[in-house]
């Protein structure tokens, strides 16, 4: 309990100096920027020439300088970078990582102050934690659906663009005009890419990467390879689309059959907890003896085991991969 109060102190405390810091060296850099601008233009300035401004793109971890540079050290900030990306979150993954903490320590201070046990503000602290990229997986898995429900019809604007006398490039612009974000805005990119320079494949890798579809990745393949081999791209793309959608039908269709497995997952799932929580609001006193006494507290680790073995079995059941 102590060392959460000391933290939330200390948070409150340094998080306005660290902001306040963050808009003064953010102003300071403009300043650098104006002076370099009227160099640039012959103007007199006082900008110290050993300390060289670079003008290209910089990826900001965190606003909060100090923080910035110690996550800028971390091999995982790439892939939490991508993944907020993907996602559609305007939060930078300093951000992301700070949530993460501040959830923990203010959720486990609330229950282990309502129940009297260090486990179970442990533990539910350690679950509030980890919901800010439990809602990134969820943003990003919506984002996905609705580029691969969107992925055909951009297929059927390729074919009817090459059929129509456009280059490859062309027909992307087309997609990029004619569909809705997500899939236009990613598509944009590519297309924005090869427009200053980038080569087509490179453009077409890095949307691979932007969306780790399998969809894409085949019609992206199919395009790569008919680059190299030559033939008839247009036919080629329209096989493709066809079987997408064959596959996005067989996709829906397995979640019909499955409806039913997934719902009792979910039922099996909360029911317990819903059901504790209510029993609690009810009668605090008996329900608290499960984590006053020893034997109460290992009935409540044996059931939190198998609550998570079981939904994950039934997840494991009801997903097949098509």
């Amino acid at each position: 309990m102590l060392f959460v109060l000391i933290f939330l102190a200390a948070f409150a405390i340094a998080a306005p100096i660290l902001v306040w810091f963050s808009g003064a060296h953010n102003a300071a850099k403009k300043e650098k920027v104006a002076a370099v601008l009227e160099s640039a233009l012959g103007k007199p300035t006082d900008i110290v020439k050993n300390d060289p401004l670079s003008f290209r793109r910089s990826e900001t971890v965190s606003n909060i300088p100090l923080f910035n540079r110690w996550l800028e050290k971390l091999d995982l900030m790439p892939r939490i970078t991508l993944m907020l990306r993907q996602a559609n979150v305007n939060w930078t993954p300093g951000a992301l990582i700070l949530m993460c903490p501040v959830a923990f320590a203010i959720v486990a201070y609330i229950v282990e102050l309502k129940t009297d046990s260090l486990w179970i503000g442990l533990g539910s602290g350690a679950a509030a934690g980890a919901l800010p990229f439990g809602y990134v997986a969820f943003k990003r898995m919506q984002r996905f659906g609705k580029f691969e429900q969107q992925l055909p019809e951009a297929l059927d604007l390729i074919v009817s663009g090459l059929r129509a006398g456009h280059s490859l490039s062309s027909a992307l612009g087309l997609v990029t005009r004619e569909c809705q974000d997500p899939l236009a805005g990613e598509f944009r990119i590519a297309f924005d890419e090869q427009n200053f320079g980038l080569d087509m494949r490179n453009a077409l890798d890095n949307l691979v990467k932007r969306v780790p579809l399998q969809d894409l990745k085949m019609a992206i393949t199919a395009i790569i390879i008919q680059r190299e081999s030559g033939g008839n791209l247009a036919e080629v793309l329209e096989k493709t689309a066809h079987m997408v959608r064959e596959r996005f039908r067989l996709k829906k269709q397995v979640k019909v059959h499955t409806a039913q497995g997934r719902m009792t997952g979910i039922v099996l799932t909360i029911l317990p907890i819903g059901l504790g929580v209510a029993l609690y609001m009810v009668n605090p006193d008996n329900e608290s003896m499960l984590w006053h006494r020893d034997f109460g507290v290992k009935m409540l680790i044996y059931a939190v085991c198998s609550l998570i073995v079981g939904s994950a079995l039934i997840q494991k059941i009801v997903r097949l991969k098509v």
